[in-house]
């Protein structure tokens, strides 16, 4: 059997997802705008993979096996990469590989040449490659005939596949500091057993990734808790879709006084309960601080053998301080009056931004259920640029 390089194997993969649309959580709301006109090769103009030119320079000649020896000229091989087929030559942002089709004594497929950037040029010895090019995790792959004589036309080769720019805030218009915010992107398909394939992980906010087109599954994390926020987000090929997700999350501050308002006891060890009795978070520090999920809970103060206790409730956006008194008697429960956590947020039709093209593509949140990591990444290439 013929393998090819696991260090280059998931560049030759190309990924495919269905169009499953998921019901929308309480939980969640994509917030979008409508189209922009903006074409498609400027929409991604600034997505840069690797400092490298965009245009490669040629790379050393190559001999393809099967000459028995002979000398035979180098052909010079143009390559261009686009998004869509009626698309303009990709300029940044490519990585390209060309390999050898017959395998080398460990049963793998040698590597010819790789280079980054735009349009390629190679030199090459008649005979039979493979070429594969990437786009951040989209890619393709074709076999390539280079002729001993005559002309050697151009190769184009079609990624179909366009970029996502994920972003989030905290209640409807809240600010999340890209440090405590972060994206899994995973594939839309549900194995057997419950599972998606992963994609990218840990990918920061205002980062474009390239993505075969089709629908993902996104996992946003807010903080380290229980704030999470899951949606389906469909990708056109030679489009951005920019998406912003609704985090119904807070960020909250414990401090354990005598008196209200006065100054945090240090030493203090802190516990925070559901309403159902589980931990979802623990600390030891005078000024703990914790992002929660929207809903009521029961903070618990352990200082010099005493335990005090107070319950609270989280609403969306809304950061505040928890004070627990060393007293037997705590204040009145913190609570949006409004907006109580025991009442379903307003909900608002879910909506997509998509930049360089005139139909936005529908989106709608997915049910909660828990993606999992277990599968590896699926096609290569880079991990996408901040476009901060």
């Amino acid at each position: 059997m013929v393998q090819i390089d696991t260090g280059v194997i998931d560049r030759l993969e190309f990924m495919s997802a269905s169009h499953h649309t998921g019901r929308i959580g309480l939980t969640a709301l994509l917030l979008v705008a409508g189209s922009l006109a903006v074409q498609a090769d400027d929409a991604f103009k600034e997505f840069k993979q690797l400092n490298s030119s965009a245009k490669m320079p040629k790379l050393n000649a190559f001999v393809a096996p099967g000459l028995d020896g002979k000398v035979a000229p180098l052909r010079d091989v143009a390559l261009d990469a686009k998004l869509t087929t009626d698309g303009a030559p990709l300029q940044q942002g490519l990585s390209w590989y060309v390999f050898s089709p017959v395998a080398g004594g460990d049963g793998k497929l040698p590597l010819v040449a790789s280079s980054k950037g735009g349009s390629a040029a190679f030199q090459l010895g008649p005979g039979d490659y493979f070429v594969n090019v990437s786009f951040g995790r989209a890619g393709v792959t074709k076999k390539l005939t280079v002729p001993e004589s005559g002309e050697t036309q151009k190769q184009v080769m079609v990624l179909d596949a366009g970029g996502i720019l994920l972003n989030a805030v905290s209640g409807s218009d809240v600010r999340i500091p890209p440090a405590e915010l972060s994206f899994s992107v995973y594939s839309n398909e549900v194995k057997e057993d419950g599972t998606r394939g992963l994609v990218m992980s840990d990918v920061k906010p205002n980062t474009l990734i390239g993505l075969s087109a089709g629908t993902y599954h996104i996992v946003s994390e807010y903080g380290q808790v229980n704030a999470i926020i899951r949606a389906d987000i469909q990708v056109e090929a030679g489009k951005v879709t920019e998406a912003t997700i609704q985090h119904r999350a807070a960020k909250l501050t414990f401090k354990l006084v005598s008196d209200a308002g006065g100054e945090a006891i240090a030493d203090t060890a802190w516990s925070v309960l559901t309403a159902a009795g589980d931990i979802v978070g623990e600390s030891v520090s005078a000024f703990p601080t914790m992002i929660l999920a929207e809903g009521r809970y029961t903070a618990v103060a352990r200082n010099k053998d005493k335990i005090y206790q107070r319950d609270f409730s989280v609403s969306a956006g809304k950061n505040i301080d928890v004070e627990v008194l060393m007293k037997e008697q705590q204040p009145q429960d913190l609570q949006d009056p409004e907006n109580g956590p025991d009442e379903a947020p307003p909900s608002a039709a879910p909506q997509q931004q998509v930049r360089s093209g005139p139909h936005p593509a529908t989106t709608s949140p997915s049910p909660a259920s828990a993606p999992s990591a277990a599968e590896p990444p699926l096609p290569a290439g880079d991990d996408g640029t901040s476009m901060d």
